[in-house]
């Protein structure tokens, strides 16, 4: 059996990378439920200023990793750097949990950032590497369903456990230590050999091609720097809603009147909406093409957050309100995420991946940042679903400008190659 069919006949990659989402899924959730316990016990010093630099300091680990650590995936395989990121983040979020102050408690978050930060991209570069021709959109929502799964799984977790934060971190990183055994032993390097070396021409009269610059180096070249600033911005839009609405929505619920547990119930169900938004988006993209789609989904993201900017003495209104935001506005990060692996070769989707990962963490950074300032002032209620609203208006805006395939803006200089062909999805087009 070669090494390029076995993947596809195992069923262990599918679901190790989705577990290795879940610990994503995890990371993404567990400070905004312990955020409102932090603040109101003032246990190592936290109040709102201190809250909003440790859920800063974390993202910014986070977008370091992407950008830096997920093009080493191109380089030294898909796998190794799993194993890899997952010991980290392991680690050092066991490590949150006997943080002495604040200070110490937001170094060791950025460190496990660190970790984290190059997983999905790993993860997913590694999942798109046997896509099916025309299934990228469901390989990627797919593999993603399980970073919601944990952003439930967490949120439902918190229910029982806080105010009893210590152990939210405790059990997040003994989860990725039970799984690095299971990613050593049953995950096999993934990019086949036909893929990642296909740069070199196979016949012996050849032209001889300059060589490539590697890496992130490579986006500076032509036609991606354009295509790689579309994506860029709505990438970034689009995590500023994931991170903003997961870390602070139980307080902005708070502000508003609710409960601290309706405000957790909230953050469930609208990470519930987000799987469901996954399984729908991802079948949609492949039939009517990702950016077609994409571009909707931030659309509708934008209308409904509007919405939440309404207060709603109906608690089932409420609920169906966040699970129909949590449909849109996470799947649409998503399927940015779909059509980067759609537009780059197979030897740069890694570091694709990385990159739009990587400056999206900054508008991770910024959500939770502006959010945390907004709650400062005590005025994040309407105004932080005004800001969300804007973003998706935003992050819409700028995918329109990015083109349907590479080959389009590529030319002839790259659609002859096999890894454009390889990887030319027709649900790209």
């Amino acid at each position: 059996m070669s090494m390029t069919t076995a993947p596809k006949k195992s069923q262990w990659p599918v679901w190790l990378c989705w577990l290795a989402m879940v610990l994503d899924g995890f990371d993404l959730v567990v400070l905004g439920t312990v955020i409102p316990t932090l603040i109101k016990s003032k246990d190592l010093g936290f109040d709102a200023v201190g809250a909003t630099f440790a859920a800063t300091i974390s993202l910014v680990g986070v977008g370091l990793g992407a950008l830096f650590i997920a093009p080493l995936a191109d380089k030294f395989g898909r796998r190794r750097l799993l194993l890899a990121c997952v010991t980290t983040f392991s680690i050092f979020t066991i490590a949150v949990a006997f943080a002495p102050t604040v200070a110490i408690f937001s170094l060791l978050r950025m460190l496990a950032g660190l970790g984290l930060g190059a997983c999905l991209p790993a993860a997913l570069a590694y999942m798109n590497d046997y896509a099916p021709a025309g299934s990228a959109g469901k390989s990627t929502t797919r593999t993603m369903t399980g970073y919601h799964a944990g952003a439930v799984a967490t949120a439902f977790l918190a229910l029982l456990l806080v105010p009893n934060w210590r152990s939210m971190f405790i059990i997040g990183g003994v989860a990725g230590l039970v799984l690095l055994p299971f990613l050593w032993f049953k995950l096999p390097e993934s990019l086949p050999t036909h893929v990642s070396h296909a740069v070199a021409p196979s016949t012996p009269d050849a032209t001889p091609q300059k060589p490539r610059p590697t890496g992130l180096r490579e986006l500076l070249e032509k036609p991606y720097p354009l295509v790689a600033a579309g994506i860029a911005v709505a990438s970034f839009m689009g995590l500023l809603l994931v991170y903003g609405l997961n870390t602070w929505l139980p307080q902005l619920m708070s502000s508003a009147g609710y409960t601290v547990s309706a405000g957790l119930v909230l953050l469930l169900v609208l990470n519930f909406g987000a799987v469901v938004g996954l399984v729908i988006a991802g079948h949609l993209a492949d039939k009517h093409g990702t950016k077609r789609i994409v571009v909707l989904w931030f659309g509708l993201s934008a209308a409904f957050l509007g919405i939440l900017s309404v207060q709603m003495q109906s608690e089932l209104l409420l609920n169906a309100a966040v699970f129909v935001t949590g449909v849109f506005v996470f799947s649409s990060q998503v399927l940015v995420y779909a059509w980067v692996s759609q537009l780059f070769p197979a030897r740069l989707r890694g570091t694709a991946l990385g990159f739009a990962a990587g400056v999206g963490r900054v508008g991770a950074i910024v959500g939770p940042a502006v959010t945390g300032t907004l709650v400062a002032a005590g005025i994040a209620y309407p105004w932080g679903f005004y800001a969300f609203a804007l973003a998706g208006v935003i992050g819409a805006a700028a995918l329109m400008g990015v083109p349907q395939t590479l080959a389009t803006t590529l030319g002839s200089s790259a659609s002859g190659s096999p890894e454009a062909t390889a990887d030319r999805h027709p649900a790209s087009r």
